[in-house]
């Protein structure tokens, strides 16, 4: 009976390794936390650094805007367009769910008819300039994976700022300025893409690509690019990830320059057109926005592989016996040795440094910071349903099995008759003939040999 569920777990474990075996070794994904494998003395856990996936982060944000009444509406309003002053057809209304323009708008469904859009009240009190900040904050830190694109349903405004925080919105640092002249509104030289290298990636730039001239209908977008600069490490189509994590890894400036808790967008000059104002028709000059795209993940410190979103809040489910919305400290009793967050090195499993138990004294501490990379990522676990002790083993500090003195093991899994002349069948043993290994165990180590044999067909 044993033997052909056996098989049935090997083949299903074989169905898991060749639906991993696609991702490139280069690539490291870091979505497993830890593993299980097989030594001399049992079971044992092997820890890896690990992170959430990237997703559309706009679900999970709350915006603001500044000024607050800057929304449409409210008095009712009606807007001219562009590029025909005499078509003034577009009517604005706050108290009429089909002409409210309110700002949840920037981040619905894309693909709408008729299309959906968060819109601002006209330029009406001209030569006052129409400034408008919108603030997008997670109140957890987000690691941005691809770029940030800002939709236009209005025309591309002739100035902007794309602006980061890295602690909740206390401070601000330009990520881009955006205008139709850099030179003239930030005193800038205008750059592009094109321009930066790996030794300027860090650089803040004034680009007048997604502003000059007359936006048509298909060319609505301003982008910050996150992946052409990945590419400066990465290779233009982001093949060898590797090279990008080893950067990550080794250049904290680097990473912040990805990391963030908050954005803001501040539109300072709608578009206009031309170059001159059209000061008996204002209601011509707004801002409109119909999507924004942020995507990244949650920043865990390579210490978790899933961020859960509960009571309007992002908290990563930290593994490696970390703590913490980032899990960024040590659990209670797991100070043994200084908290640090994980790396990506070497790839592509990267490095764990888990939160050491409290149970060790001072010589085995200075024995355990002595151990390599590998060892110090290793742990004995005693403290789920399938790992319990076996024979009247009891489990010490969540970390090591007391096996009665007949069995020894990481779980007293081992009879230590086996080891005696004679084996536990001789007569010599002193202890009747052993009942095989339970079911469950077989199963587990079975899947553990596979889980092995996985990783190392996927390396």
């Amino acid at each position: 009976m044993i033997f052909p569920l056996f098989l049935t777990l090997q083949a299903s474990w074989l169905t898991v390794c060749q639906a991993t075996q696609h991702y490139p070794a280069t690539w490291g994904h870091y979505d497993l936390c830890k593993s299980q494998g097989y030594t001399e003395e049992g079971l044992t856990w092997y820890y890896m650094a690990c992170q959430p996936e990237a997703a559309d982060m706009t679900k999970y944000l709350k915006v603001t805007l500044d000024p607050p009444n800057i929304t449409c509406g409210d008095p009712p309003e009606t807007y001219c367009t562009l590029e025909n002053p005499y078509m003034c057809n577009n009517e604005c209304d706050a108290a009429t769910d089909e002409l409210a323009h309110p700002p949840e708008l920037m981040f619905d469904i894309v693909g709408r008819n008729p299309t959906t859009f968060w819109q601002s009240t006209s330029w009406k009190k001209y030569p006052k300039p129409l400034a408008v900040n919108i603030t997008l904050s997670w109140n957890k830190t987000i690691e941005l994976t691809d770029d940030i694109v800002i939709t236009f349903e209005s025309g591309r405004p002739e100035q902007m700022v794309l602006e980061k925080s890295l602690d909740y919105g206390r401070s601000w640092q330009p990520y881009q300025f955006y205008a139709t002249d850099c030179l003239d509104a930030f005193t800038m030289e205008p750059k592009t893409m094109k321009d930066i290298t790996q030794h300027t990636l860090l650089d803040i730039i004034c680009t007048e690509e997604y502003s000059r001239g007359y936006v048509w209908k298909n060319d609505k977008t301003v982008r910050f690019e996150i992946r052409d600069r990945f590419a400066l490490f990465a290779g233009p189509k982001l093949h060898n990830m590797a090279s990008l994590y080893g950067q990550l890894d080794t250049t904290k400036n680097l990473r912040d320059f990805f990391t963030i808790t908050d954005l803001r967008i501040r539109l300072l000059r709608p578009a206009t057109g031309a170059t001159m104002v059209d000061e008996n028709n204002l209601s011509r000059y707004y801002y409109a926005i119909s999507d924004i795209k942020v995507h990244g993940r949650c920043k865990c410190n390579l210490h978790a592989n899933s961020c859960i979103y509960d009571k309007e809040k992002l908290t990563c489910e930290c593994e490696h016996n970390t703590t913490g919305p980032d899990c960024g400290r040590c659990k209670r009793n797991f100070q043994a040795r200084a908290w640090s967050a994980g790396s990506y090195l070497p790839i592509p499993k990267g490095t764990a440094n888990i939160c050491m138990a409290n149970y060790a004294g001072p010589v085995i501490r200075q024995n355990i910071s002595s151990l390599g990379v590998a060892n110090r990522n290793q742990a004995r676990v005693c403290d789920s349903e399938l790992l319990r002790c076996q024979n009247g083993g009891v489990c010490v500090n969540y970390v090591r099995c007391q096996c009665p003195p007949a069995y020894t093991g990481l779980l007293c899994e081992k009879p230590r008759c086996e080891k005696e002349p004679g084996g536990c069948g001789g007569s010599d043993s002193g202890q009747a003939s052993l009942h095989p290994p339970s079911l469950i165990l077989l199963l587990l180590l079975g899947g553990i040999f596979l889980t092995e044999i996985c990783w190392i067909t996927v390396l």
